[in-house]
């Protein structure tokens, strides 16, 4: 896996521009957000094809996002794999 953490120069490229790309923006968002205990799947599944996974995963990280799917994993998936970076 790629280094999540380097951010692009500012200039380098719209800051949100990725998220015109995703393919979550084409689909229901309601999967991305499931109820406590809800299936992810779906949500994942969208994400293992998506070309921007690795801009929202590191937008999810950096921005601290507490709840849904970004990036193909979960709040608490992402929780561990900061854990294991820091």
């Amino acid at each position: 896996m790629r280094e999540l953490f380097l951010l692009e120069a500012p200039g380098d490229e719209d800051e949100a521009g990725w998220q015109e790309r995703a393919l979550c923006a084409q689909t229901d968002p309601e999967a991305f957000f499931p109820e406590k205990g809800g299936s992810t799947r779906e949500a994942k599944k969208v994400c293992l094809t998506c070309e921007v996974r690795d801009e929202c995963l590191e937008s999810a990280l950096m921005n601290d996002e507490r709840f849904g799917i970004w990036g193909g994993l979960s709040e608490r998936e992402r929780r561990k794999l900061k854990k294991r970076v820091v």
